[in-house]
């Protein structure tokens, strides 16, 4: 005879497992506790990494069978889903859903339901990238900057030019205005370029601008 075990999950303490675990009964399904798992943890962490369920995962052999609320207590998104279902397939574990009429997620016409799901999901990634790209275009259109805005306003690169200018170095000048070293160099390198200063960097920043990482502000 299968084993029925079942999985409930709530994201904050506030909540109680017990209310899902009801709905279990209430379809008819006899739990026992020592087949009850149900932990607390956040709907956007992916099925592998809930310790609760990993362990679930470990005690369930061929022919068991999982019971569950709703969909989202398998996965994070219609992918992890299907992941986690497909797995549990594998294991020759019975997948059932009482939100979805309480269907076998891993029988044909449950494959067919999630494949629906998957459909509108996919639909819905799409919908959101489309909406995406049309609102950047619209904004560069509109002349507006993306990202993220420069560490400088060009009154302060300006500034800062004048000030290496006169002998102040690249870290003295990165503390006062609360930028990375790299900002600075930036700064200066830019108007370089541009042909709008000739400039001799001091001997005790050329090993320091070196150096500098990938992570420093955009100029």
């Amino acid at each position: 005879m299968s084993r029925i075990f079942a999985y409930a999950r709530v994201s904050t303490v506030e909540q109680h497992p017990e209310n899902q675990l009801g709905e279990i009964r209430a379809a008819g399904f006899q739990l026992q506790p020592r087949r009850i798992v149900s932990e607390t943890v956040s709907g956007s962490v992916a099925a592998s990494e809930r310790p609760g369920f990993a362990r679930l995962i470990d005690r369930l052999e061929e022919g068991d069978i999982l019971v569950v609320t709703k969909l989202d207590r398998l996965g994070r998104d219609a992918m992890d889903v299907r992941k986690t279902i497909d797995q549990l397939d594998h294991l020759g574990i019975k997948v059932h859903c009482l939100a979805l009429g309480g269907v076998d997620l891993t029988s044909p016409a449950g494959r067919m339901t999630m494949g629906v799901i998957n459909a509108v999901a996919e639909f819905e990634r799409n919908l959101l990238i489309e909406r995406t790209q049309a609102g950047l275009i619209r904004a560069k259109a509109e002349g507006k900057m993306l990202g993220r805005p420069p560490r400088l306003t060009e009154d302060q690169k300006h500034a800062v030019i004048r000030k290496l200018q006169d002998g102040a170095s690249i870290s003295r000048l990165a503390r006062d205005y609360g930028v990375s070293r790299l900002t600075i160099s930036r700064a200066r390198d830019k108007f370089k370029d541009h042909g709008s200063i000739e400039m001799t960097q001091p001997a005790e920043e050329k090993s320091a601008t070196a150096g500098e990482g990938a992570d420093a502000d955009p100029a």
